[in-house]
Parts: C-alpha cells; sequence; structure tokens
C-alpha cells in the first residue's frame, strides 16, 4: 500500500481491511457520501472563518481549504453525473458527531479542538482515500482518488500549523493525541453502511 500507519502521523489506528472490501463493494454509496464530505469540509472551514474574524492567519489559510473543498464538491458531482448517481441525503455515521461530542465548548478550547478534529478528519480521509486509489478496481476512479490525497494532506498540515499558531506545540500535542484516540475508537466498529468515515 502507498499509505500507512507510518505516514499519517495524525491517526493512532489504520484503517481496517473490513471498510476497504465494503468500500468497494459499494463505489457509488461511496461516492455519494464523499459528495457530502466535501460540502461539509467547504462548510466547516468558513463556519471557523465566521466564528473568528479577527485570527488573520486562519482566516487566509482557511479561505483557502473552503474554496479548495468547494471545488472537489464539484468534481465528485462530476462522478456521480457519469455513473447516473443523483446527488440525495444520506445518514450520517456515528464519526462526527461523535468527535464533536469530544470537542471542549468554552474558549480557547474550542478554538484547539476544532482545528485538530478538523485535522483529524482531513488526515483520515487523506489515508482512505489512498486505500481507494490502491484497491479500486476501475483505474480511473482509482487515479481520481490518488489525485485527491495530496490536497488532503495539505488540509491536515494546514490545521496543524494553525493550531502551533495559536498554542503552544506541547498543548496542542497533548489534545492530538486525546483526540486521535477517541477517533481511532470511534471507527473500531464498522458501520452497516460504507461511508467515507465510517
Amino acid at each position: 500500500m502507498s499509505v500507512s500507519q507510518a505516514t499519517i502521523k495524525f491517526l493512532q489506528q489504520p484503517t481496517s481491511s473490513a471498510w476497504i472490501a465494503q468500500a468497494i463493494a459499494h463505489l457509488d454509496t461511496l461516492l455519494l457520501d464523499h459528495s457530502h464530505c466535501e460540502s461539509k469540509a467547504a462548510g466547516v472551514a468558513l463556519n471557523l472563518i465566521f466564528r473568528y474574524p479577527t485570527h488573520a492567519k486562519l482566516v487566509r489559510a482557511l479561505t483557502a481549504i473552503a474554496q479548495e473543498e468547494l471545488e472537489h464538491f464539484e468534481q465528485v458531482n462530476q462522478w456521480l453525473d457519469r455513473r447516473g448517481v443523483a446527488l440525495a441525503p444520506l445518514a450520517a455515521p456515528p464519526y462526527a458527531a461523535g468527535l464533536k461530542a469530544e470537542m471542549r465548548r468554552s474558549e480557547p478550547d474550542r478554538l484547539l479542538d476544532s482545528l485538530l478534529v478538523s485535522g483529524l478528519i482531513e488526515a483520515r480521509s487523506h489515508e482512505r482515500l489512498g486505500l481507494l486509489a490502491d484497491h479500486c478496481p476501475e483505474p480511473d476512479l482509482a487515479k481520481f482518488y490518488r489525485g485527491l490525497m495530496a490536497s488532503e494532506a495539505r488540509h491536515y498540515g494546514v490545521y496543524w500549523t494553525l493550531a502551533t499558531t495559536y498554542f503552544d506545540r506541547e498543548t496542542v500535542s497533548q489534545r492530538l493525541n486525546e483526540l486521535s484516540i477517541a477517533e481511532s475508537a470511534l471507527l473500531s466498529t464498522l458501520h452497516p453502511e460504507p461511508r467515507i468515515h465510517s
């Protein structure tokens, strides 16, 4: 595999082979969920911009991420069109809600947790798109996933950099470790329906 646990330092546990098998068996559903993930990622970046408008570095960095996530949203939707899959709602797995429940509500802890949770989600996306690139039986779709991997890696790097811009590195590392344990625990049981984060 081109993506390993060692290359993605944010993650405590690698994705299971059961998820890979489930994903490959349900590529249309996974693409539809991927569309939802890209739009949500853009929304998260925009929400942070609205919440912290005086944090100039955050605003600049997340403006670029929001734009790129919307570009990916359009690209995934083009794939759905090609495959004759209509945009439709999907029930969300417990992953995002579980991570949100771990986030502290008072500032400045809320800012730190928001950045680190976003970084963890991007790191997991990077890992899983890499696995799809390696295992997808459709060469063009595998190439598409591989092309998105670099963006996901860059995104989780941006969230890490922002966290260490506004907080000392020791505080960031300690909290990241706590949140990454929770993130891996949320994925320890495979969701019955295929999702990017399930």
